[in-house]
């Protein structure tokens, strides 16, 4: 049997704010930090252990990891950071506010570019300051994989093919892995193992710092999983996570 954690970063600041975030580079808020600091004395305390990390670009996923990390007295570990773990690109949303977004759209047309799987939201133009193409933390991607903007189903695959090919083989290998990423790309992967589907994966919620443990059979199908959390706390994170999702 393998063993794997998957962590989403803690709160960001944009979170709080419920500003649509995407690949927008925000850090985190002081909750998130607490978040962060919580979860690394919990996989402490359980006596976890990793070798290798794979980890979004992303600042706040990167804060998160470093944060765990620290807690956990784990130091020159090998991390693998790669785009491919990145949120979940929100287009010409990135920035906004969703209740602003709401009142100007409605919120059921919100809740589709939010939620739906296969259905993006309004593309950047590729003379957007906004788009990646601008960004240096991909000026080694080929501008072919950049997006303009991203449903769900782009976001499974462009991910799933990375855990195929880099993090399937270090688990299989016997590396303790940890992933340090976000809610939708957490949300890709748990789809790709568990087979949720497209109908289901929409009502999936992944809360905010809270690890999330895969045991994984030889073959890497899942025999079960659980959150490093008392079913009260998990109760109230997912809570959270869906009121910073509300339009309203």
């Amino acid at each position: 049997m393998y063993k794997i954690v998957l962590l989403r970063h803690g709160e960001s600041t944009w979170n709080k704010q419920n500003r649509f975030t995407g690949w927008t580079d925000v850090g985190l808020s002081r909750l998130g930090m607490e978040e962060a600091h919580k979860a690394g004395k919990i996989l402490q305390q359980k006596h976890f252990k990793f070798d290798l990390v794979f980890c979004s670009v992303l600042k706040r996923a990167i804060q998160t990891m470093n944060i765990v990390l620290r807690e956990m007295h784990i130091n020159k570990i090998p991390i693998e950071y790669s785009w491919r773990l990145n949120e979940r690109h929100y287009g010409a949303l990135q920035g906004l506010n969703k209740s602003q977004m709401a009142k100007k759209y409605g919120e059921e047309q919100v809740y589709i570019w939010r939620r739906s799987y296969d259905i993006r939201p309004p593309a950047l133009k590729k003379t957007d300051k906004r788009h990646p193409r601008f960004d240096s933390l991909y000026k080694d991607v080929p501008k072919k994989y950049l997006p303009a903007c991203e449903c769900l189903k782009d976001t499974v695959e462009r991910f799933v093919p990375y855990w195929i090919s880099d993090i399937a083989p270090a688990i299989k290998a016997g590396k303790k892995i940890l992933i340090s990423a976000h809610g939708n790309s957490l949300r890709a992967l748990v789809k790709y193992l568990d087979k949720v589907s497209d109908k289901e994966i929409p009502v999936l919620n992944i809360p905010t710092g809270i690890p999330l443990v895969y045991e994984l059979d030889a073959k890497l199908k899942p025999i079960r999983h659980y959150y490093l959390a008392s079913s009260a706390e998990l109760k109230k994170a997912i809570e959270s996570v869906k009121a910073q999702g509300k339009v309203k």
